[in-house]
């Protein structure tokens, strides 16, 4: 991945074909033109789970289109930082009761959360090209 610097506050992860363009909000001085980068951190959380619970609805052949994740959070206000995050997987009235628990060990697999709960090292260099 390399990231560049594209004017403004906006920064630009390039990603196997892709780009992923983040901004600050126009309180902090960006144009508000995309997600911020912990917006982006915050929303990985629910998408990554989200990906789990539809590949286990499309294994079973259990329709997905009605079935949505509110991810909220609270903060702890010294540090500004999620004290807790809580993904509520609503499911529709006709949803197959003996899944129902099984959904939510879908979703308990998603590789953000396991990073999360196991954060890697991190090493900041510099270098000069």
């Amino acid at each position: 991945m390399a990231v560049t610097f594209d004017g403004g506050k906006v920064i630009t992860a390039h990603l196997n074909g892709h780009i992923i363009k983040t901004d600050q909000s126009i309180k902090s001085g960006g144009q508000n033109s995309a997600p911020a980068p912990y917006d982006l951190f915050l929303a990985s959380i629910g998408t990554c789970a989200g990906i789990y619970v539809k590949s286990f609805c499309d294994q079973r052949e259990i329709p997905s289109e009605n079935i949505q994740i509110i991810q909220s959070m609270g903060f702890d206000k010294e540090t500004k930082l999620p004290s807790n995050i809580r993904l509520d997987i609503q499911l529709p009235s006709d949803f197959p009761e003996k899944y129902k628990a099984a959904v939510i060990n879908s979703a308990e697999l998603c590789a953000v959360k396991k990073t999360i709960n196991n954060p890697p090292k991190f090493e900041i260099i510099t270098t000069i090209k």
